[in-house]
């Protein structure tokens, strides 16, 4: 069988040795070769990348590319893997899809209903469009979307790998709805990031095509071989903010930089967790200081060295599970239930901990609230 997955990149990389992964460039029509195949060609909308992010290159291949059996979209730092964590290969791919119709990403479980975090980082009104469209257009999927829309999960990536002709039925589908919405959505004074609604709204979509047409589907790990450029940024300018004592201008920057790109915490970019470490320890620091104890930024750490001790920090928080004798803040009740329990496991524990790190009772503290073990007094 020919199989084909395609790396979808807007820079330059070096892709994996094996020849079925393919680069291919998006948003070609308004931007510079990179020397890749690439979405400028035929039937396209490689214009509208801005808009539509990776899709270009998906409806690229929908349209124009007629070789593979079987097809596959990746991107240039994010690929499927098999549980033991090598890239799949052409005889892993077609082991699966001997039993399966599709592999997707694993779903992604959301802290609130998909419909509230759309809301929260887009507008709001794009969704409400797309149910409408998909109503009007696909009135056996309406149930079954507004029900999904209101739950914790969704595929992510826009992330694939299938047999071409289901291929192009889920295309045929999505861009049709995509089409109309488009139409009807005024994307006026959109940032960059919100610019991209096509590309988000299409993650969901997928997910209710899949649920309806009740696919078989197996839901890979997906491996990443780097971190954002925009991740990798934004810790080089926290580290300098750090080296210099500044916790105010790190929040301030790091709000800054959220407002633009609340993408960049979640998993598939933060792929370390350094940057919610970087957030522990700017809301570390502001405790520390109201208690009148010495910043952690104040020890001389490194940025790594830092990031280091609060990994190893919240490990331990971790292991305390709900043993503490009560529940804890960062309001100095940790320190008082200290002295007023010093017999306690948990707290002797804690205090044995602290004894032997330089790290405050403030610190232990946040952590073992971010470990989420505690329950409340209540």
């Amino acid at each position: 069988m020919d199989v084909q997955i395609f790396a979808m990149t807007h820079k330059t990389f070096t892709p994996p040795p094996d020849p079925m992964y393919v680069p291919m460039q998006v948003g070609r029509a308004c931007s510079s070769p990179l020397g890749y195949a690439a979405d400028h060609t035929g039937d396209h909308i490689s214009g509208l990348n801005a808009y539509y992010s990776e899709l270009t290159g998906v409806y690229w291949l929908w349209k124009n590319y007629r070789k593979a059996d079987i097809i596959g979209i990746c991107h240039y730092r994010r690929y499927f893997i098999a549980e033991d964590g090598h890239l799949y290969t052409q005889a892993d791919i077609e082991r699966l899809l001997a039993q399966y119709d599709m592999v997707v990403s694993k779903k992604l479980e959301l802290r609130m209903p998909y419909y509230d975090g759309f809301a929260a980082t887009h507008d709001e009104k794009d969704l409400v469009e797309t149910e409408r469209v998909v109503t009007e257009k696909y009135p056996d999927y309406a149930q079954l979307f507004h029900k999904m829309v209101h739950e914790k999960e969704t595929y992510f990536a826009n992330m694939l790998i299938c047999r071409k002709p289901l291929y192009d039925a889920y295309c045929t589908w999505l861009f049709d709805i995509l089409f109309e919405v488009q139409k009807r959505i005024d994307l006026t004074g959109y940032d960059n990031y919100r610019k991209r609604v096509f590309g988000f709204l299409s993650e969901f979509l997928q997910t209710v095509w899949i649920a309806k047409n009740r696919l078989h589907v197996y839901e890979s790990r997906v491996g990443m071989s780097a971190e954002k450029c925009e991740t990798e940024e934004l810790k080089q300018q926290l580290a300098r903010y750090f080296a210099a004592q500044d916790i105010a201008g790190a929040k301030q920057y790091l709000l800054q930089q959220l407002e633009k790109r609340p993408d960049v915490l979640m998993e598939a970019s933060d792929i370390k967790g350094e940057l919610k470490l970087c957030m522990q320890v700017i809301a570390t620091c502001e405790y520390e200081k109201s208690y009148g104890e010495k910043p952690m930024l104040a020890r001389g750490l490194s940025f790594d060295e830092l990031l280091g001790q609060l990994k190893e920090l919240n490990r331990f928080a971790e292991t305390l599970e709900n043993r503490l004798p009560y529940a804890s803040e960062p309001d100095g009740r940790l320190a008082a239930m200290l002295a007023d329990k010093p017999d306690a496991p948990a707290c002797k524990e804690i205090q044995a901990y602290l004894d032997a790190h330089p790290v405050s009772a403030t610190a232990m503290e946040i952590a073992c609230i971010i470990a989420r073990r505690i329950p409340d007094k209540s």
